[in-house]
């Protein structure tokens, strides 16, 4: 059976670079380096995809034409049973960690993220991949700075700044490089790989 792979974020050019957004724009750069077919629009899951061989194994990428929080209303067309739903992992912004780490989880809960909270309540099972893309800031040592409150929304919101994109080409690549190692060796070696870091 082949992965599905969904890009978060919201679909109107206005939110292109965006912290939201940065699932969706990695998941559009990975396919377009690694050679993926051009992107269709799909109307049963209200969404741009494209199918094809990424990384030696076959796949459909799923781009939501949906706002985030209704990321479920979209890949509910795609993912109809529990093991179906085991093959899909979604790339999204994560709050808890900081800018330049990537984290690979299973079964756990959205964390407040309603793009992740949607697809949960749409498919009825937290079994799905999820690749955690942090945007917070961190202090030199490491330690996060997550904003909270009234500044969440103007932050994730809110596009990367110079400083900062130095860092998302390595992202990106630690990203690029997490997929494939789920596809090609499955989840339990991309958690002790990815996550170690």
């Amino acid at each position: 059976m082949a992965w599905l792979i969904a890009g978060l974020g919201n679909p109107s050019q206005e939110y292109v670079g965006t912290r939201h957004n940065i699932g969706r724009d990695f998941l559009l750069a990975i396919a377009k380096k690694e050679g993926m077919g051009e992107w269709k629009v799909d109307k049963k899951t209200h969404s741009l995809v494209s199918k094809g061989t990424l990384f030696g194994a076959k796949v459909g990428l799923f781009l939501p034409e949906m706002y985030m929080n209704n990321s479920g209303g979209a890949l509910k067309g795609a993912v109809t049973s529990a093991k179906q739903a085991s093959q899909l992992v979604v790339l999204h912004d994560e709050l808890d960690l900081p800018l330049g780490t990537v984290k690979i989880s299973f079964g756990s809960g959205a964390g407040g993220h309603r793009g992740v909270e949607s697809i949960q309540k749409a498919l009825k099972t937290r079994g799905f991949v999820r690749l955690r893309i942090g945007i917070s800031p961190a202090t030199a040592s490491g330690k996060l700075k997550r904003p909270d409150g009234e500044r969440i929304i103007d932050f994730v919101l809110g596009k990367f700044r110079p400083p900062e994109q130095e860092k998302l080409k390595k992202t990106q690549k630690l990203v690029a490089e997490a997929i494939e190692i789920l596809l090609t060796e499955g989840l339990a070696q991309g958690m002790t790989q990815v996550n170690s870091h």
